[in-house]
């Protein structure tokens, strides 16, 4: 259907509005409705339809491919033949038969509640202010008190086609109402037209904000506790980067996962106060909370001031617990026909003094974890200033997390990427080599620190690979120990965590042995020799600590193996960053740490090293031009082909990509076919 519609277009506008302020609701959080006439290409008469956000999309962004559209007549039939509640998830399928035309998204299950609501345009929306009403002990009473009687409430009901039937027969019974409290859930909103509907929307959502200020208590969670204060900025930023490999090692115990870091002062005000024991083990109660956070958080129960020894040492003892209890709440609740358990590592770990680490599949979903339990700490902030804080049972949190239709959602996901979950830190990574590396770890699922010397370069190409949730820059001199501790605990403060290390920096000074200064020597040995040292050994420490193996990839030269003429400097510093691989490989296997290197050949195109003055170097020692280098090393060749960046950042891949599970120690060449290089 085409956005010309004006109820498409309208819809699409409100759509964006709420879904880009997050006081209206989360991410991917809610949807949005309208209803209106076409004509049908195949009858030539009107046909009375509704677009709505389809499964799984998110409304600040929703795009009409984001909408289903489905023909109201049809869905609204589906009343005649419901089989009530204890079949209700079977309505989710009898949406497909309601569909218009070809093309939009899946119905998602609060289909029902947009569809069988009596009015033009609807919004159901998940804001914190909405959301501490719906999660208060006495929140009915409360809903009534705040909004009189323009709003009505709607006791907890799991979403689904009973939830509409619900809703519109509240809304047919209270015609002065504006919309709905759904309790444990949300807000419901309509309104004949676009503009009525977002108006009545913002103003439950605004009413709600003000309600809880005007009529809330000062400290919601209760006195500071002594010792759980935050620490000061730079002392919890290194607090949390030594804890970061530890935690993530615990959340990844049935699964890797990509970790997020936040010291946001909601988080640590939370975590300051005396309540935050009890709050957090109540758990989360909207369901898109605790789809994404789990049903509660594992809290460490030291103050900030603990030694970091007994800091780790009690994070283990309660990831113990954590794991025993969610097995526990597994099997209280699950039926024969649950799904199996998904795993029972937090996706939530709570630091006092320090912050949030939370996690996912990839850096988005470990963000948006984040971004969740904040919502659901404002929402505890509210509940408890005006009630207390009273979420939905956990039995109906387990029906909701393992829920077939979230699992058919699951199913239904693409396949993740051979280096999913892994997090690389690439030197050199600003321009040639490294940046062709870079696009091709990150176009293979990974996370990638982008590490340059040129700070402009690295986040030219850390936005070029989509921004902080794909790539992140950091500036650094790998000769300087200081600046790698300092990149790696960006690193750790990015993604939680490194899991494959690309050692690409360099640079080289082409001289004859007599024109060679001890200058050209050190600089060369200081930047690759130690360089690749210095960031091996620091991503060995993580690594180990981690627990979740690993690999280094050495990018060194043909030269390594070859002598070729007026090269001293460069070609010794390349033989030492080949003799690491192997030292390192026989070191670090016991981790399941893996060494490997690649041995390019005159990697021309798009090179920093060639525009920096080496290609002139070696095009004078060769006798052509410069501009024909490539052409030149190419026809040496047995194959006579150029080398690019991208087939090195291919045999990189190959290297850590999944296949090659067993091999370390190894060194591919990517030369095009130079015998003299070949390995014995």
């Amino acid at each position: 259907m085409s956005s010309a519609h004006p109820e498409v277009a309208a819809l699409l506008e409100r759509a964006h509005r709420l879904g880009s302020d997050p006081r209206n609701t989360n991410y991917a959080g809610g949807n949005a409705s309208a209803k209106g006439s076409v004509i049908d290409p195949v009858t030539g008469s009107d046909v009375e339809l509704m677009w709505v956000k389809g499964s799984g999309g998110d409304l600040g962004t929703l795009t009409e491919n984001g909408l289903a559209v489905l023909r109201l007549d049809r869905l609204r039939g589906l009343v005649d033949v419901y089989p009530g509640v204890e079949r209700e998830d079977e309505m989710v399928a009898a949406f497909d038969y309601c569909l218009h035309g070809k093309g939009g998204a899946a119905p998602s299950i609060d289909t029902a509640m947009h569809g069988l609501v009596d009015a033009a345009h609807v919004d159901h929306l998940h804001p914190d202010s909405g959301i501490a009403l719906a999660c208060a002990a006495d929140g009915e009473a409360l809903t009534k008190e705040c909004y009189g009687e323009k709003v009505a409430w709607v006791p907890w009901r799991r979403p689904g086609f009973q939830l509409g039937l619900d809703i519109a027969a509240i809304k047919e019974a209270n015609p002065q109402a504006v919309g709905v409290v759904l309790g444990g859930h949300g807000i419901t909103a309509w309104g004949a037209s676009a503009q009525e509907c977002e108006a009545n929307a913002l103003w439950m959502i605004r009413t709600a904000e003000q309600f809880l200020t005007d009529r809330g208590k000062e400290q919601p969670f209760g006195a500071p506790l002594e010792g759980f204060g935050a620490l000061a900025e730079e002392q919890r930023r290194e607090r949390a980067a030594a804890l970061a490999p530890v935690i993530r090692a615990l959340a990844s115990q049935d699964r890797p996962q990509v970790g997020h870091f936040t010291d946001s002062d909601v988080v640590l005000d939370f975590l300051a106060r005396a309540e935050h024991p009890r709050l957090a083990a109540l758990g989360t109660s909207c369901p898109d909370h605790f789809l994404r956070t789990k049903v509660r958080p594992l809290v460490l129960d030291l103050p900030a001031t603990a030694e970091l020894g007994e800091a780790v040492a009690r994070l283990k003892e309660l990831h113990a617990a954590y794991r025993e209890e969610y097995a526990a709440y597994y099997a209280r609740h699950a039926t024969a026909d649950s799904p199996a358990m998904r795993g029972a590592d937090p996706a939530i770990i709570l630091v006092p003094g320090v912050g949030m680490f939370s996690f996912g599949k990839d850096k988005q979903t470990a963000r948006v974890a984040g971004e969740f339990y904040v919502n659901a700490i404002n929402v505890m902030r509210g509940a408890e200033a005006v009630s207390a804080y009273s979420p939905i049972e956990e039995s109906e949190k387990f029906r909701i997390e393992y829920w077939e239709l979230e699992e058919a959602k699951l199913r239904r996901m693409p396949k993740a990427k051979p280096l999913a979950t892994r997090v690389a830190l690439v030197t050199g990574a600003g321009s040639g080599i490294g940046k062709a590396i870079a696009h091709r770890l990150v176009a293979e699922g990974a996370c990638v620190v982008v590490a340059d010397l040129n700070g402009e370069n690295a986040a030219a190409v850390a936005e070029e690979l989509g921004g902080p949730d794909k790539a992140v820059p950091v500036t650094v001199d790998v000769t300087s120990e200081k600046q790698i501790g300092d990149a790696f605990r960006a690193a750790l403060l990015a993604f939680g965590g490194v899991d494959l290390i690309v050692n690409n920096a360099g640079i080289s000074v082409s001289k004859p042995l007599l024109e060679t200064t001890v200058r050209d020597w050190d600089l060369q040995h200081d930047i690759m020799a130690r360089g690749s040292f210095l960031v091996s050994r620091e991503a060995a420490r993580i690594m180990a600590e981690q627990g979740l193996g690993g690999d280094i990839v050495y990018i060194a030269s043909k030269n390594a193996v070859f002598a070729g003429p007026n090269n001293i400097a460069y070609s010794a510093t390349k033989a030492d960053q080949a003799h690491q691989v192997r030292l390192l490989a026989a070191e670090l296997g016991e981790h399941g740490i893996r060494v490997n290197g690649v041995n390019p050949d005159g990697v021309v195109r798009g090179s920093g090293i060639f525009a920096a003055g080496w290609g002139a170097q070696r095009a004078a020692t060769y006798g052509i031009e410069e501009e024909k280098l490539g052409e030149f090393y190419a026809q040496r060749t047995l194959l006579k082909r150029e080398v690019l960046p991208e087939h090195v950042a291919n045999a990189v891949f190959a290297l850590t990509g999944g296949d090659l599970t067993h091999t370390t120690g190894l060194h591919i060449p990517v030369d095009a076919g130079v015998a003299a290089a070949f390995l014995r």
